[in-house]
Formats: C-alpha cells, structure tokens, sequence
C-alpha cells in the first residue's frame, strides 16, 4: 500500500469512512481512544516539581502505537484528526508526545486537523485548514487531570482511615453527590401542609358549561393555603352555593411561544432522558454512533454532528437547510422572516463547537430509519426535530381569563383557556419540562388554563351547576432524575457537560448512588462521605468553588491564565486542610455524623420515645458506629449489650436486631425426644433450633425458619414442635412404592416424590395430610406439567440419548479403523 499522508483518529468506524473521503494518498489507523494515562499510584503528580506529570501508555494501546509507528515510516506527513475538543486535543498530544520519544516523527511533518461533522466536504475542508497543536487546551487538559489526581490520591486515603468501608472521592463526582444527598434531607425535613381548593361548574345562558376556580372569598383574594381544612372548605362551599352569578370580566391576549435552542450536550441528555428514558451514557453511545455514521446507498454518512459542545450556534449553510425544508415540510407561513441565532453560554471560544444537528435536515427521519437501530433512529429522530423546530415561526397562543363574580361582588370564580391560534413550531417539537417545574406550575397556576372557553359576554348571567372542595397536600420535592441532575449541574457550573455520563456512572460503581424507577437514591454509604466532607473538607464541595475552578480551566484553554499559576494555588490551601485532618479522632468523626444525619439515622419514633435510646437495655444511648466493613448502628453499653443493625433499618431490621441482642431464648422441651428448643436470630431472620443429640458424635441440631411474614413476639413452643417436626414421611406411592414427604420451603408448603415437587393447596394441612390425598395432589400438578410442556417425572421420561464420545477420542477410533 503506498501512500504520503498517515491520519489518526479516535474510532475504527469513522477511520473507515474518512479514508474513503480522502482517497489513495491518505491511511487513517484509529487510536481507540486515550493511549495514555497518569499511573494510578503515588507520585504521578508531583507538587514539589513544578507539578510534573509521569504518564504511562495503556497496555491495551502498545499494539495500536507499535502500528502507528510502523505506518507512519512509509509517510511524509502525519495527521492528527482526533475529535474537536479538549479531550481530543489531549490524544492528539498523548500520540505526538509518545512517537517522539520513540523517535519515530524524525523528518516527519505533524499537522492537527478537526471537524465538526463527518461529512466530505466537512472532512476535506478540515484538511485544507490544518493546524498546529494547540498548547492552551493541552494545559487546560493537563490541570484537570492533576487537579482530580490530586484531589482523589490525597483525599480518598483520608477517607479510608476515618470511615471504614467507604470508597474513592472525586474533585466533581463528590459534589454532584452532595447534590443527591442534600435533596434526601430536604425530603427527610419536609413536613406536608394540608390545604384546599374550591372551584364550580357553571353554564352559560346558551347552557354551555365550563368549569372555574375560586380565587376571591368574602371580598379577599385566597392565596394557596387560605383553606386550611374541610372545615372552612365546607363552609366556602355553602355560602357559594346560595349565591347569584354573572360574568364580571373577560380578558383576551394572544402571547407568543418561542422555540427553544438547538441541543447542546446537556439538553440532548436531558431531553433524551425525559422523552426516550435514555441514561445519559446511553444518549452519549447512540450520539457517537450517530456521528460516526450509518451505511447508506453504499456509503457511510456521519448523520448528526459532533455531540460534545456548549455551543447553540448553526452553521449559515445549516439554517438555510432548516428554512429551506420547513417550507416544503409546511409552507413559507411557519419559515419566520429573518434565522434565528442562539447565544451559547460556553465561556471559551476554542470549545464553544456548533450545536448537535443532523449534518442535513434533508435526511428526514424516516429516510434514515432503515438503517438506524431503535435507540439511534428515536435519537435521530429528537435531534432532527429539535434542529428544525429552532428556526421555525413562533406560536401564537390566545388565552382567554374569564371573572365569575357574586351579586354582593365578594365571591370571584376565574375560568382560564386558551387555543392554539398559529401552531408555528409547535407543529414539530414541544420541550418536556422537568417533575419539579411541572409540579410548580399545577400549584401556582390554573390546571384549567388549556381547557376552550364557550362563547361569553360581559354582564351576562352565569348559572351556577355545582361547588366542589378539593383536598391536597404539599409534596417534598423530588428525587433527582437523570435529566433534573444534570439540569443542575449545568446551572451550577459543576463539571463540563461532556463528563455528566461519566460522573453518574461513577457514583454508581463506588455504590455511592442507586436508581430506582429513574430516580437518584443515595446509599449509607454516600451519604456519610457527604456529611464528612461537608464538615472537615466544605470548600472543596462548595458548588461555587467548584464551578470556579471550572472557569479557571477555560481562562487555561483560552490562553489567559497559566496552569502552573491555577495547580499551585489550588494545592497550597489544599494540602494544608489536609494536613489539619492527621489530628482528628474517630470520635469527633461520629460526633459529627451523628449530627448531621441525625433525621436518616434516628427517625422520630411512634411512640414518642427518645430517638437515640437503646429499645434493648435500659440505659444505653444507640450511635454511629464504624467496623472494618463500614458504618452501622450500635448501643453504648457493648459489649453487656449487643444490641445492632444497618444504619436505615425497618420494622422487620429492628426486630431481628432486638432479638439478636437479646441472645438465644429457650421456649421449652420437646416431647418426644427431651431435648430442648430455642428461639434463635441468624443472618437470614429468626428460626427454631432443636439442640443435638448428646449421645451421638458431631451430631448438628436441627433447625427451621419461622414462616415467611410471622411476628417474632408470635413464635411459641407448640408451632416450634410442628416445625421441626418437618420433612415428614407421609408414606409410600401405591404405584412407584417411593416415599412421599411433605414439607414447607421458600415458595410455602410441598409434597416431594421421586425428586418432583408439588404445591400443597391452601386448604390441606402440611402436618396432617395424608397419602390418599397426597397421590392426588402429585397426579394433578403431574398434569398440569404435561399440558404446559414440562418434562414428565421421573420414571416416565424418555430413554437417555447415546453417551458422547470426546473428539480426540472419536479421531483415535477413525485412525484404529482405518489402519485395521
């Protein structure tokens, strides 16, 4: 193969398409990513040296660099073509730095090239505008890695010493944590509110109906909580049923609706996650892939451009597509008269790429669909919309306010609507808004306001059809979804939006986080390395500190601030805090702790009792406790009390740890055999255990779990007998002449026969069943069996197939034949 020009990109896939773009002259290998790290270890950066950095190549890339260097001696220039961001300048500089310690760019021309979109013309216009490497993104680069080694290899040790059990922590990752974490106490604090609302159904004199709200009572306005109970509700409720109506006032404006912006990262992850359900790794995946392209009549086309960026701005070339397909999709009417532009919020110029688009609006979603997976064709589908909606018409809404007033004038109802006059681009794309906003609009505004109002006139009567009161509650506010997370980290300055995925992934794999129905619950764990370093180490979490340092990696890419300046003042008061925690002791630590989480830890009890009281021994007082293998709860008088358990405990966790503290508690004799019988707490919940048999050598007792959902104050002698009494032999099978044992398991009571076992119906008796009736139960569920496809029971089952002969015994049968 000859050729003059070697390109390095970061992806098989996208080194398989530029390649075709540029032609013979040109080889494109791919770097599979980053090929070099800072060594996880102490050292790698160090502050006495100016902050020198020690790198090591990735055993997984010594292959890919070996192939690179071999390529690129048939080359006379080499292309650096990794992806157009910060991180793709770091691969770019990783792969120059590496290939000239190995002398191998020894009369050799290196030139950087970016583009937006992997599109030929994007391509081929990238290559005509090479450039040199960029010195200011490589510093921003260099100061984030050694402020988060930095940050992880200092701090994460101090964790490990002072709170058992816990993980790593991160310069970002720990600050969305507390993120998560605060939003649990504000949930744990909150207290519900009750109040009401009243609103009536009246007709018009052309008896048409529509509902309203009351809004004044007794010449006052009511505010959200004026209502307090049914009480004062029912009493509203009265007084307006003996009242005469007509219409007060009507109001009308038409209010325009404009369009939101073109995605950026973190919108396109939040929208994703609201109206696909995608995790933020999962939209970034199906984007990458998106931008790498799908085959299409026989070519591979990037279909969006690329999906890390701040920036909302479009190409010219790109607005014009969007005006041009908006009129042939819905008429010059929805095409607004002049583009619409978008301000991006980025800070840096050098990253602040165009918005996330499809590289041509032409390309419709269902022209695609075909050769798009399911994520990648609805993903496709949102960025498609969302592009084409920001440069259409706004919508014109006319809404419509209608007061309902007394004939003494003190008691106002309000009806709201509103219609869609000129859908605009509504008719495309609507953004989804977040729990917490949606939640505030139900509370503070009209929920009626979309409803069509008939036709009304001033001064007309209004008859009144009925009054209703309404109960509600406050809510607490909820947990963070994917989107609402990253929503705030995006509006606190924490973090970039390129590293949101990474970031949740994180706090997941340190079991930091877990998600239930798509919300963020913050494990024991998260929460106590939350309280601990908002109390020993508050700077370093604070959203502003953070976000500060965020900007000071841009002033870096920007060329206005200098890395060393930024690393050593950062270290200097760093290094000191650290220093401060050598002197602190463990029981400051759980002081603090217990404290903070106080509301997590000790919940109000039922019966008003004292929270932090021991519900075993007399005197004790419970408290954080930190073992070897993490945190738990435990009284202070151990080790004359036992009593402990998990740091979040339910009935059932408080009752097994009450039992466990209490010890063994013999319950009594059993008839038969004399022995005795106790009441026990092991690691899977209370069970009975008859002692062993002293006359026979290394006799194990016999043991049996309480049935599954009993009270343990319900455990008793007589139900310990029938327990143990389990397996019973309930006798032979007529047919087979094989026992039949009944028994109870984890699924209930069972009948077990040559191996098979059958469910005991409700209405049999375990401990009385008998043989007659248990030949039945096994003949029936052999039945069912049958019917469902199930293998028949043993003894009936088909003859067995011919023993397998290994394969380097059958090829020294075949050599014996032939030679014979």
């Amino acid at each position: 193969m000859s050729y003059s020009n070697l390109v390095i990109v970061e992806s098989p896939a996208k080194a398989k398409t530029i390649e075709k773009y540029l032609g013979s002259d040109y080889h494109v290998l791919a770097s599979m990513g980053h090929v070099r790290d800072l060594p996880p270890k102490n050292g790698s950066v160090d502050p006495e040296q100016k902050f020198s950095m020690t790198w090591e190549v990735d055993s997984g890339s010594k292959k890919t660099i070996s192939g690179i260097k071999s390529a690129l001696k048939k080359a006379d220039t080499l292309y650096l073509a990794t992806d157009p961001d910060r991180e793709g300048e770091a691969i770019s500089w990783h792969l120059n730095e590496i290939l000239k310690e190995g002398n191998a760019l020894k009369g050799k021309t290196v030139r950087r090239v970016t583009f937006n979109e992997i599109t030929k013309s994007a391509v081929k216009e990238a290559f005509d505008h090479a450039r040199d490497l960029d010195d200011n993104l490589i510093d921003a680069y260099k100061a984030r890695r050694a402020l988060d080694y930095l940050v992880g290899f200092t701090l994460s040790p101090i964790l490990w010493r002072k709170l058992p059990g816990s993980r790593s922590a991160g310069r970002v990752q720990s600050v969305a944590l507390r993120l998560i974490c605060e939003r649990e106490r504000e949930i744990e604090k909150f207290e519900t509110t009750e109040y009401w609302s009243v609103s009536a159904g009246f007709k018009t004199q052309r008896q048409d109906a529509f509902e309203a709200r009351l809004t004044h009572f007794n010449g006052e306005k009511l505010k959200k909580f004026s209502i307090e109970n049914e009480d004062q509700a029912k009493a509203i409720v009265l007084k307006a049923e003996s009242q005469n109506y007509s219409i007060a006032s009507i109001e009308k404006k038409q209010v325009n609706r404009n369009p939101a912006a073109p995605f950026i990262t973190s919108t396109l992850q939040q929208e994703a996650s609201r109206k696909l359900g995608f995790s933020a790794s999962r939209t970034m995946q199906t984007a990458q892939k998106l931008y790498e392209g799908a085959q299409i009549d026989g070519e591979t086309v990037g279909l969006i451009t690329y999906m890390r960026t701040d920036g909302t701005d479009l190409s010219a070339e790109a607005i014009k597509n969007a005006r041009e397909v908006i009129a042939e999709e819905f008429g010059k009417d929805y095409v607004p008269s002049s583009p619409r532009t978008y301000k991006s919020k980025a800070k840096n110029a050098q990253e602040a790429h165009e918005a996330i688009r499809p590289t041509s609006l032409s390309r419709r979603p269902e022209d695609v669909k075909q050769y798009l997976n399911e994520d990648q064709a609805r993903l496709y589908e949102l960025i498609w919309k969302r592009t084409l909606a920001c440069q259409m018409a706004s919508a014109k809404l006319d809404q419509v306010a209608v007061d309902i007033t007394s004939k003494d004038q003190k008691t106002t109802f309000r009806a709201n609507g509103s219609v869609v006059a000129f859908a605009g681009f509504l008719k495309v794309y609507f953004e989804s808004r977040d729990d917490e906003e949606q939640a505030s609009d139900a509370a503070d505004n009209n929920p009626m306001s979309d409803r069509l109002l008939p036709v009304m006139n001033e001064g007309e009567g209004a008859e009144l059809d009925n009054v209703q009161s309404e109960q509600h509650f406050t809510q607490p506010p909820p947990r963070y979804s994917e989107a609402s997370l990253v929503k705030s980290m995006e509006e606190l300055g924490i973090g970039r939006p390129s590293t949101y995925a990474s970031i949740i992934r994180v706090l997941q794999q340190r079991n930091y986080v877990t998600i239930d129905r798509r919300r963020f619950i913050p494990e024991d764990r998260g929460r106590i390395v939350t309280a601990f370093l908002q109390e020993f180490f508050p700077k370093y979490v604070e959203y502003d500190f953070t976000a500060e340092l965020e900007d000071e990696l841009d002033n870096i890419s920007g060329g206005r601030l200098d890395r060393e300046k930024l690393l050593f003042d950062f270290w200097d008061s760093f290094k000191a805090k650290i220093d401060e925690t050598k002197d602190l002791r463990i029981k400051e630590v759980i002081r603090v702790l217990n404290l903070e989480l106080e509301n997590m830890l000790y919940p109000e009890r039922e019966n008003g009792s004292d929270r932090r009281s021991c519900t075993v021994c007399a005197d004790g007082r419970i408290s954080l406790k930190l073992g070897r293998y993490g945190a738990f709860i435990g009284c202070s008088n151990y080790p004359e009390c036992k009593y402990t358990r998990p740091l979040v405990a339910n009935e059932e966790d408080e009752e097994k740890a009450q039992q466990a503290a209490k010890g063994p508690q013999v319950l009594g004799v059993d008839p038969k055999t004399g022995r005795e019988i106790s009441l026990k707490m092991g690691p899977y919940g209370p069970y009975y255990e008859l002692a062993a048999d002293p006359e026979v050598k290394k006799a194990k007792p016999k043991r049996a779990s309480l049935p599954k959902g009993q009270n343990i104050e319900d455990a008793n002698l007589e139900q310990a007998v029938d327990l143990l009494r389990l397996p019973r032999d309930v006798g032979a099978h007529p047919e087979t002449g094989e026992m039949i044992t009944a028994a109870i398991g984890r699924y209930g009571p069972y009948l077990k026969h040559e191996g098979v076992f059958s469910s005991i119906p409700k209405d049999d008796d375990v401990y009385t069943i008998g043989i007659n009736r248990a030949v039945v139960i096994i003949a029936e569920a052999a039945e069912k069996k049958k019917k469902r496809g199930k293998k028949p029971p043993a003894g009936k089952q088909k003859p067995a197939a011919k023993k397998r002969v290994p394969a380097k015994k059958k090829a020294t049968a075949k050599k014996t034949t032939s030679k014979k």
